[in-house]
């Protein structure tokens, strides 16, 4: 069992009550839109960290995060794009990813939009943590907490930061 801590586009603000919130999680999965590298060096050493790089991510990110990440966790395999699009309206090519790596967990970022759906399609959730940093259009400030047990995705949590 793998407790996962999911997070994005924090634009270079990490609230303290991440750490509160991720403190029972395993590994924290950043979907890009970190800011600077201190945002990443705080949460790598915090808990193991996972990422890919965002738009607004200059060379100190892009240099030790990648712009795909593919790998597996637990039974499942997972995609990482922080420009992705969702179900029905995927970034191109994000489509081709997903069946390639016959993905069963999809995580994007960007759109500073919270969403958990599931591709009936492509037999895959797709998962969006909203925005946690400060800067954008953004009226709340989103978090997901989830497990990964063998091949099974449970106990979704949506995390709301205060202000």
């Amino acid at each position: 069992m793998t407790r996962i801590g999911l997070i994005s586009d924090t634009h270079n603000f990490l609230d303290e009550a991440v750490f509160r919130h991720f403190a029972q999680c395993d590994e924290i999965w950043h979907g890009g839109d970190f800011g600077t590298a201190a945002i990443a060096e705080a949460l790598q050493t915090f808990k193991p960290l996972r990422g890919v790089y965002g738009n607004i991510d200059g060379p100190d990110i892009r240099h030790h995060f990648p712009e795909t990440l593919a790998f597996q966790c637990e039974g499942v395999k997972v995609l990482m794009q922080h420009i992705g699009g969702y179900p029905g309206k995927y970034e191109k090519g994000v489509k081709d990813k997903i069946m390639k790596e016959e993905a069963g967990i999809f995580i994007s970022g960007h759109s500073h939009i919270l969403k958990v759906m599931y591709d009936q399609k492509l037999q895959c959730l797709h998962l969006n943590p909203g925005a946690a940093g400060k800067q954008g259009w953004h009226k709340v400030r989103t978090l997901i907490r989830f497990v990964i047990d063998g091949k099974e995705i449970k106990n979704c949590e949506v995390i709301e930061l205060e202000g």
